[in-house]
């Protein structure tokens, strides 16, 4: 998430309003979506994990002999594994596993970077931790330097690792070409550092995506999944304050209104890759999953069951089928945003480029409202945390 704005409230973001009785509390059709729902989740995280420990095997390949031939082999498994941690974002802001006071998120996905707080840039050739040799490159010493001192001042995650493999973006065509060399003992300074450095921020991710794993494993008594489906409504609340709060909070206002409207490259997500306009489809695409109790797998199966549109199209058929539509247009509109989203963003609003992307929030938002009408359909009056993370 981008720490520079803070999200508000989602009752005041999504626009609930007080129109129908509320389902029962509890019941065979609201704990048969919840448990899919959990399914789905735990499917995602398990999925974004063998993703994840693809990508290291590919970064030990490439620390163990660093070339143009490795680091390319590096970087295509980071961008691979971004497209199944993508679909997670669905399941953030309600104070879950991810994103509650112990949950990973801020060492996960937080942006924008300083890059100078981690390695050389073209203007501060000296800077950051890499080039430190007073500073701890472990694991734990990069966790505990993350976000200190300043939001922007990111030492793991996707993007930190994203910065190590691509280095700064300095070209208006294409990502950042960090060289193989920056690795290498003898022809750059510090590369032993900058490779325990990204060793270490690659095992954290991993630690970080299996303890989301056990958070939402199956039988387990005791874990969050275990409190999670036994909530009734309440857990089907925060299920939608999820996906309203990515569809309007953070989707389509941090994600893209911001970068639209500077025209700035440090505004976009994946800014050293160019891989921003996949972060929009997959958080398009994780929405869709939960609405319809439905994802496809990394290995090509098809996990399906009930889902909250069919508890909405049990009082209100046409609702369902609007939002259904909705955020289906929304995916179309995402897939339709050309790369890179840093040469997307910039012209007059009447520009193809701005008009794709400002199509694409446009949609977004109209999803966001059908959101949170299906919630009103089915009695849910209130989109906003009113209990502490984690209880639902």
């Amino acid at each position: 998430m981008k720490k520079r704005q803070m999200l508000h409230a989602v009752a005041a973001a999504m626009g609930a309003l007080v129109l129908a009785p509320p389902l029962r509390a509890a019941g065979a059709g609201i704990d048969a979506v919840l448990r899919q729902y959990a399914e789905l989740v735990h499917a995602s995280y398990a999925d974004s994990l063998a993703a994840a420990l693809a990508l290291q095997q590919q970064v030990q390949g490439f620390l163990a002999a660093p070339s143009s031939e490795t680091l390319r082999a590096a970087r295509q498994g980071w961008i691979e594994a971004r497209e199944w941690y993508g679909q997670t974002e669905a399941f953030r802001f309600y104070g879950g596993p991810i994103d509650d006071a112990k949950g990973p998120e801020q060492r996960l996905n937080t942006w924008p970077v300083d890059e100078s707080y981690i390695d050389y840039t073209r203007d501060r050739p000296d800077s950051g931790l890499v080039n430190n040799p007073k500073a701890a490159l472990g694991k734990a010493a990069l966790a505990a330097a993350n976000i200190r001192g300043g939001l922007e001042n990111i030492s793991t995650g996707w993007h930190a690792i994203e910065f190590l493999l691509w280095g700064q973006d300095l070209s208006e065509t294409g990502p950042g070409d960090r060289p193989a060399d920056d690795y290498v003992d003898g022809r750059a300074p510090h590369a032993d550092r900058r490779r325990q450095y990204l060793a270490a921020v690659t095992a954290l991710l991993i630690d970080d995506l299996r303890y989301l794993v056990a958070a939402w494993a199956p039988a387990n008594k005791a874990n969050y999944r275990a409190r999670f489906e036994r909530g009734g409504l309440e857990s089907l609340r925060l299920l939608i304050i999820g996906i309203g709060a990515l569809s309007r909070a953070e989707l389509a206002g941090e994600r893209m209104e911001v970068a639209l409207n500077t025209q700035d490259q440090e505004d976009e997500q994946s800014c050293f890759s160019d891989n921003t306009h996949r972060d929009i489809v997959n958080n398009a695409i994780g929405i869709e999953n939960v609405w319809l109790g439905r994802y496809r797998r990394r290995d090509g199966s098809l996990l399906e069951g009930p889902s909250p549109r069919d508890l909405v199209a049990e009082r209100d058929p046409a609702q369902a089928e609007r939002t259904t539509r909705q955020i289906a247009a929304s995916i179309a509109a995402a897939q339709a945003i050309q790369p890179p989203f840093d040469r997307e963003i910039l012209g007059s609003r009447s520009a193809p480029g701005p008009m794709r992307v400002r199509a694409t929030i446009d949609s977004v938002l109209a999803q966001a409202r059908e959101i949170s009408a299906s919630a009103v359909a089915i009695g849910i009056t209130r989109l906003n945390m009113v209990k502490p993370p984690g209880k639902p």
